[in-house]
């Protein structure tokens, strides 16, 4: 069975309730695509929690180093790291009970996609948030 992505009012619903997104792979390099879609999401009414090893802070919150450190409820999970890293992070996403990962474009892991959707997580893969959100719920 191949991946496809749900469809476009299923994502923009999605978007409507979630609230809280960690960033995997954020970076603190404004010209990093990473950090100016969390920045720009930020700006949009989304709370952005940075998830990188290194760092404390990015965009005026608290940064830890994995997704087990964080203490709030993440919503979504918002993937900026090479497709090769997915099963690792979709690991970390289902012992810790979470139900929405997004992969930004260019990344892709349909065994991944496959055991994190067996699981009951929605999964979004090769897409922009960013841009879904723009075009599909403000648009």
């Amino acid at each position: 069975m191949s991946f496809s992505n749900p469809q476009p009012e299923q994502i923009c619903a999605l978007l409507k309730r979630v609230k809280t997104i960690a960033v995997v792979g954020y970076s603190p390099k404004a010209a990093r695509p990473s950090h100016a879609i969390a920045q720009r999401m930020q700006q949009l009414g989304f709370r952005i929690i940075p998830v990188r090893p290194g760092i404390s802070e990015g965009l005026g919150e608290k940064a830890y180093p994995d997704l087990a450190s964080v203490p709030q409820a993440i919503d979504l999970v918002n993937v900026f790291r090479a497709s090769e890293y997915v099963p690792k992070i979709v690991d970390e996403c289902l012992r810790l009970g979470l139900k929405n990962i997004w992969m930004q474009e260019n990344i892709w892991n349909e065994d991944a996609a496959a055991r994190a959707q067996a699981a009951g997580m929605t999964v979004i893969m090769d897409r922009c948030i960013m841009r879904d959100y723009t075009r599909l719920c403000l648009g």
